[in-house]
């Protein structure tokens, strides 16, 4: 499907005034960043009704999924006109099928997209008005494919959005619990292999009575060819009347025609060996693919069924499904952790593996302010913080429930996996538009060949033996499962090392790039500025400058703000705080508040003295000086038309960030910059202890997008960040990477890339395995294509079926394989 779409999305923007909100600006420069989106624009309906988000997009290259996630990013909403389901499709069993069924999908009335991963992912995006799930599950039942497994997914706005809280939530497609039969033949999902195996033997049976026992009858061998064909050519049979009522002339239909012809040439135990070889290869492709697809299923086991919940005083076990946001969970030592939330009882240490990727288990204690934990959930400091599918340590917790089981991170990460199967990766892309050019010019070329005799004395027989072996020879199985397969093992091996890769995309460009590009705070420092110098102006007190700075950044949740109210309050030591109103940010450069009845501005020096603001005093400056050059950032308190002082802050730099730079470094990454909105000063003392050699500092938030802009200019780059803040320019980078994801949905939804564990040292790990799976995929294109130039000559030159068939199976799984050695990647950065 490579056509371009416009579609008109209605958008439910809650709490947002009107569609010049700099949220609306935000989620349109996201979407227009984004590789195959063309265009991006808000159409204004009628009164009363909702915007209309008219995105012009290559389904090829971004999926309608993905501009989901952007939008719900940014607190808006899909309306629920669009429906979205992922479905575990049992009856897939290579590749190539799964081409036909998403085919089958695309063609559905009502159907916008429609991917199917090798390993049986389907991905469904359509219209509510003109379908519904339950018809495309039942189009599906039809044809055999019934789903086995449903997740559907809702657009919610994230709490803590700066508008306020969205409605409910809309639930697109439908919920757990409907799920198909197995479905897969009389003998399960591996029928495929054992009939197979069944057809070998009666191929082998009737060959030793051919040769070996001279009186018996001439049918008996025959009838066992015959019967093996049934076997064999079963799963042919199926695909190739699929393929031929979608118009499509794919390798099954080729090999039938190859089997007929052998048989009307009365070779009908070569025939049998071909079909033998090729359901062979085909049931072992599908096994194989099937490890690969199993290491992510085990991810949506680790969560335990139920959950013993405190109700009323007592305690009850109930399933997972049936707890509610605030529900208070018990945990023992050493089981999982069936939720995710935040400790109010009890310490433990807490083995985060399964959702982080952490080799060490992290210390967690209950939070100081529960009250406070529950009015921001997503403030919660990482000590506090649990998620579902971890495993308790030594001491029996309490923990208070952040997220329905449906919404946890761990469920989240499943769900994305799961979609990101089904995206194409940009080697894919390219070996399908081979194939289109390839799969014809083979065709007339075996057409051609059947005319051989008119060129060289040869019968009939001969030249059309020639043009069925070239026909199977130059089938490009391989090249088919060669990008599916290593894309699909490299992804699952990322998610069971805490790492979420969107897709085969961002896979492949993150294993080929050479430089990344860093925020500052939060990213290579701790995001846990501290104050270490107050420098009050004259006639004021230190006192009453922390007063009025602790009262105003109370309000507001950035981290030098929080770190101005923390501190400040312990330099205070418990002296009343009064409480400000109508707070305001200034993006980029501060926050303005209302303090009894003056108006309060708190921010970086350089927002005095712009967009008609008085200048600073000159003792104000020079104290802002004093504080940069000593690489402090710095914060202006100005009350009414008197600044009162100066605060300086500054961040640790991560532990991990120098050793991750150096490993990075070793990767291959040969150029690393640090863009910040803080003073270039501050910013490059920052850079110069944790290794990188180019700091740019004073960027506002477009100030950054252009930085980003102008590196992808010059070459791929990545931006790391935290996916909040960092939106827009991470937006912009050939892969944006966030860190912290698990505990944040904005991140989770906003990156290319998420490490879920909030530490560098995950990143040399996730560079390194897309090194590794770029690496893979290139080795599988040459292999196919190899045997694909090494086969086709060879058949015309005279090379049987037989053995055509053999090297063209066997080329098809030592791509599979080679690809799930990715599975057993080891991290060499840790």
């Amino acid at each position: 499907m490579t056509e371009k779409l416009r579609l008109d999305i209605p958008v439910l923007l809650p709490g947002i005034p009107d569609s010049s909100d700099p949220c609306v600006e935000r989620l349109l420069a996201e979407l227009r960043a984004k590789d195959g989106v063309d265009a991006a624009h808000l159409k204004s309906g009628s009164p009363g009704d909702d915007p209309q988000l008219c995105v012009h997009y290559d389904p090829a290259i971004i999926s309608l999924s993905r501009i989901r996630e952007l939008v719900t990013s940014t607190g808006a909403k899909l309306s629920s006109r669009f429906g979205h389901v992922v479905w575990n499709l049992k009856g897939i069993t290579h590749a190539r099928r799964a081409r036909t069924v998403a085919s089958q999908l695309r063609d559905f009335p009502g159907v916008i997209e429609a991917e199917v991963s090798a390993a049986g992912m389907a991905r469904v995006e359509f219209d509510n008005e003109r379908t519904s799930a339950a018809k495309i599950r039942e189009a599906l039942a039809q044809r055999g494919l019934a789903p086995t497994d449903s997740s559907a997914r809702g657009d919610r706005s994230h709490a803590g959005h700066d508008h306020g809280e969205g409605a409910a939530s809309h639930v697109h497609g439908e919920e757990k619990g409907h799920a198909g039969h197995e479905h897969g033949g009389m003998f399960g999902p591996n029928t495929e292999l054992i009939f197979s195996v069944i057809c070998g033997a009666l191929l082998g049976v009737g060959f030793a009575i051919e040769k070996l026992v001279a009186y018996a009858p001439g049918w008996l061998p025959t009838s066992l060819f015959v019967v093996a064909y049934v076997f064999g050519g079963f799963y042919t049979v199926r695909e190739a009347i699929e393929n031929l009522r979608l118009k499509k002339f794919e390798i099954d239909t080729l090999m039938l025609v190859a089997a007929a012809g052998a048989a009307s040439l009365g070779a009908w135990a070569e025939g049998a060996l071909l079909l033998f070889l090729f359901s062979l290869g085909h049931g072992l492709e599908h096994y194989a693919m099937g490890r690969a697809k199993r290491a992510i299923e085990a991810l949506a086991e680790l969560t335990p069924a139920t959950a013993r919940v405190r109700r009323d005083g007592d305690v009850s076990e109930v399933p997972v499904e049936e707890l509610r946001v605030g529900d208070v969970v018990v945990v023992r030592p050493n089981e999982r952790l069936p939720v995710d939330g935040f400790l109010v009882s009890g310490t433990s240490s807490i083995n985060q593996a399964p959702v982080t990727g952490e080799s060490i288990p992290v210390d967690k204690q209950p939070v100081a302010d529960v009250q406070a934990a529950r009015t921001r959930p997503d403030g919660v400091e990482a000590s506090s913080r649990v998620f579902a599918g971890t495993i308790n340590g030594a001491g029996a917790i309490e923990v208070e429930v952040t997220r329905l089981s449906s919404e946890s991170a761990l469920a989240k990460v499943v769900k994305m996996v799961s979609e990101a199967e089904a995206q194409k990766s940009p080697s894919q892309r390219f070996t399908e538009r081979f194939e289109r050019i390839f799969v014809p010019a083979v065709l007339v070329l075996a057409v051609l060949l059947l005319f051989a005799g008119v060129v060289v004395d040869e019968p009939f027989s001969a030249s059309f033996y020639r043009a069925m072996a070239v026909l199977v020879a130059a089938s490009p199985c391989a090249l088919a499962i060669a990008t599916p397969s290593a894309v699909l093992s490299g992804v699952a091996r990322a998610a069971r090392g805490g790492v979420l890769i969107k897709g085969g995309a961002p896979l492949e460009n993150l294993g080929s790039l050479k430089a990344i590009a860093f925020d500052k705070t939060g990213t290579l420092t701790e995001g846990r500025p501290r104050i270490t110098d107050v420098f009050a102006a004259d006639g004021v007190s230190e006192q009453d400058l922390l007063t009025v700075a602790v009262a105003v950044e109370s309000l507001s949740d950035h981290p030098l703000a929080a770190a101005i109210a923390r501190d400040g309050r312990k330099r205070l030591e418990g002296s009343p705080v009064p409480e400000a109103t109508h707070l305001q940010s200034l993006t980029g450069r501060g926050v303005t508040a209302t303090l009894g009845n003056e108006t309060v501005w708190i921010g970086k020096p350089d927002m005095f003295g712009a967009e008609g603001m008085a200048p600073l005093s000159d003792a104000m400056t020079k104290a802002a000086q004093t504080l940069r050059s000593n690489g402090r950032t710095t914060m202006i308190v100005r009350q009414g038309d008197r600044d009162l002082g100066a605060i300086g802050l500054m961040d640790t730099p991560r532990a991990s960030a120098q050793s991750a730079l150096q490993a990075l470094r070793g990767l291959g990454i040969t150029r690393m910059i640090m863009i910040s909105g803080d003073h270039q000063r501050a910013a490059e003392a920052v850079a110069k202890e944790v290794g990188i050699d180019e700091a740019w500092g004073d960027l506002m938030p477009e100030d950054k997008v252009e930085a980003i802009q102008k590196l992808r200019a010059e070459a791929k780059v990545a931006m790391v960040g935290d996916g909040v803040n960092d939106a827009p320019a991470m937006a912009n980078a050939t892969v944006g990477i966030a860190m912290g994801a698990a505990g944040s949905d904005v991140a989770l939804e906003t990156a290319d890339v998420a490490l879920m564990a909030d530490d560098l040292k995950h990143l040399p790990f996730v560079v390194g395995l897309s090194r590794h799976t770029r690496a893979i995929i290139l080795q599988n294109v040459y292999i196919s294509l190899g045997v694909v130039a090494f086969l086709l000559p060879a058949t015309i030159l005279g090379l049987g079926i037989g053995p055509a068939v053999a090297m063209h199976e066997g080329s098809t799984l030592i791509v599979v394989f080679n690809a799930l050695r990715l599975l057993a990647y080891r991290d060499k950065s840790r």
